[in-house]
């Protein structure tokens, strides 16, 4: 599936004198040296159709760590900008992490994945990651139908991982991820959906969370590592962890705005300093006495024997604010360990990236279109599916309208070369009635009735409208045995006739005409809603995913932007065509009022009184 790219350069060839025993081995090595180079790169498994390698960055802008650091566990943000939703399963059970040798599978679960929002958390663990690294890496494949669930959160986490509290979105009490089960026992938190990773916790200040100590939450020989993300609502004292056995404590605190870890008599002197709402990573580790760790660095620390504890631990006591990612380890973490937690899992981490996705029609090369239409969410797609029905409507009113326009212009200037023909509005070969022409009639009319010949001649219907009403009141004179004479008055209503028939004509012109200054009007408007929804959406994704970079903002925006270019599209044609047929509307209305002035006249001069 992914092939190697060699380049060589081209060099002129020069004669070697070889003698013929060593070609033979030289064929074979060079055979050996690209099969080598063949099988190094080869995909893992070819059921998988799509790759994106992660980068893991401990080098310039990524966490300075002083050595290697085992068994991490690495969280993976998959957002619109970095992973093709629409090639995964909607679950995201096709997911798999193989490391970067592409043979060895990683454990990982996930902690979210919203298909339809395109936002992703997966936590994997990394076996290892050493410092000073720009290149390291591990394969994140997907496109995999018929792949059965992986998830593993259990095995995601070594031994020492004693507690993990994700916080997830449906939990009435937070749940451990671990193998142990260390659920919470009571909570007074409410789910926050704009979390640091994923769903959060807020604490108001009057309840706390509880955990009952288990064995496998008990502190061993290797220390004990408590961390956790918070963000506080303000720099209020507050107990953040808190675990007491009998007539022994161990504590974390928020002390005047600092941080204070105590063990019984065992105090550290307040160190780091609390940033109100904003996310800080917060550990205390346990070892020949007590560290405290803000954002990976050091902030205080002493000396002294600390006991094992039981009994029960209570979280966020007195607190305000927001918690996250809550982590127990029966272990001491390293200060690296704990750099790459805060490293990797904080609003403006460098540690893990994502490339172009890999593999099917990629492969070939960039696809802007494919890459904007993949990225346009749900809201998105009901603006434009909106847009595109006004659009065909917009245009369906433009063809027709213009259609009925042209038949309407040329059956007008068929008639008018009639009736200008005509000596004082009457053709001497057409049927008189009492000295008047009903209908115009030429030489089709013959043949069929001028209602044909003049179907769509608003001209013509205007003639039959006066005229019309001009037979009708010679009739009665002529019963009345009255003179055929026309008065100021007749005249008039004759004409107030005739405009009333001009007036439902302009309409038949302007009919439809609507569905182009809807479309003017509201495509932009409509584009403009999709877009703005589109960046809010794409915003609190970025926000809740914790990544925030141009590659993960872009493609959002992008994306928005594509609404706008549709309600676009939908009005300018729209505008073009209705100034054009407005135009020709505005051409013919004055056709009309012309054509009552002259034939008015007509009648006027030829039979008034």
């Amino acid at each position: 599936m992914w092939q190697p790219h060699y380049e060589f350069s081209s060099v002129p060839a020069v004669p070697l004198r070889m003698k013929k025993p060593y070609a033979p081995l030289i064929a074979l090595l060079g055979l050996l040296l690209a099969l080598s180079l063949h099988s190094a790169h080869a995909s893992w498994n070819a059921a998988w159709t799509k790759r994106v390698k992660i980068t893991l960055n401990t080098a310039e802008g990524g966490p300075q760590l002083a050595g290697p650091v085992d068994a991490v566990p690495v969280v993976v943000r998959l957002h619109t900008g970095n992973f093709q939703f629409l090639d995964a399963k909607p679950d995201g059970a096709d997911l798999r992490f193989v490391a970067a040798d592409d043979k060895t599978p990683l454990k990982h679960h996930i902690e979210k994945f919203d298909s339809v929002n395109e936002l992703a958390i997966v936590w994997v663990q990394v076996p290892k990651v050493m410092p000073g690294a720009k290149a390291d890496f591990v394969w994140l494949y997907f496109g995999n139908a018929n792949a059965p669930a992986a998830n593993d959160a259990k095995g995601s986490y070594d031994p020492a991982q004693g507690l993990v509290y994700h916080f997830g979105d449906n939990e009435k009490l937070p749940q451990d991820s671990t193998a142990n089960a260390n659920h919470a026992t009571r909570s007074a938190g409410k789910p926050s959906s704009a979390g640091l990773i994923g769903t959060g916790l807020v604490l108001d200040g009057s309840g706390d969370v509880g955990v009952d100590i288990a064995p496998s939450l008990k502190a061993g020989p290797g220390g004990y590592t408590v961390a956790m993300w918070i963000k506080p609502v303000d720099a209020a004292d507050a107990q953040l962890y808190l675990q007491q056995d009998g007539a022994n404590s161990l504590g974390l605190q928020i002390r005047g705005g600092q941080f204070v870890a105590q063990a019984g008599s065992l105090v550290t002197p307040p160190g780091g300093k609390l940033a109100p709402a904003t996310w800080q990573h917060v550990a205390l580790v346990v070892k020949e006495g007590l560290t405290v760790y803000v954002n990976g660095q050091e902030v205080a620390k002493v000396a002294g024997a600390v006991a094992a504890l039981g009994g029960q631990a209570a979280l966020g006591k007195g607190y305000r604010g927001e918690i996250d990612e809550l982590q127990i380890a029966t272990v001491a973490r390293s200060a690296d360990w704990l750099k790459l937690a805060a490293g990797g899992q904080g609003p403006d981490q460098k540690f893990v990236g994502a490339a172009k996705a890999e593999g099917g029609a990629e492969e070939s090369g960039p696809s802007y279109i494919t890459i904007l239409l993949s990225a346009v969410t749900v809201d998105g797609w009901v603006v434009i599916a909106i847009l595109m029905v006004m659009f065909a409507l917009s245009i369906w009113v433009m063809i027709t309208k213009a259609a009925f326009v042209s038949r309407v212009a040329k059956d007008n200037q068929r008639f008018m070369l009639k009736f200008d023909g005509l000596i004082n509005g009457i053709d001497p070969n057409a049927r008189m009635i009492d000295g008047v022409l009903p209908l115009v009639s030429d030489a089709a009319a013959a043949a069929q009735p001028a209602e044909t010949v003049y179907a769509h001649s608003q001209l013509y219907r205007l003639y039959v409208a006066g005229v019309t009403e001009l037979q009708s009141r010679f009739d009665s004179y002529s019963k009345a045995g009255k003179p055929l004479s026309m008065s100021a008055a007749s005249l008039s209503a004759i004409r107030a006739s005739v405009d009333a028939c001009v007036v439902r004509e302009v309409q038949r012109l302007n009919n439809q005409m609507v569905v182009l200054t809807i479309s003017i009007a509201g495509g932009p408007f409509l584009g403009l809603l999709g877009t703005v929804v589109g960046v809010m959406i794409t915003f609190a994704a970025i926000a809740a995913a914790g990544d925030v970079n141009v590659n993960a903002i872009a493609p959002g925006i992008a994306a928005a932007l594509v609404a706008t270019v549709a309600g676009l599209a939908v009005a300018i044609p729209a505008l073009f065509g209705y100034n054009y047929l407005t135009g020709r509307i505005g051409a013919l209305t004055a056709d009309m009022q012309v054509f009552v002035d002259e034939l008015t006249t007509r009648i006027a001069e030829n039979h008034a009184a």
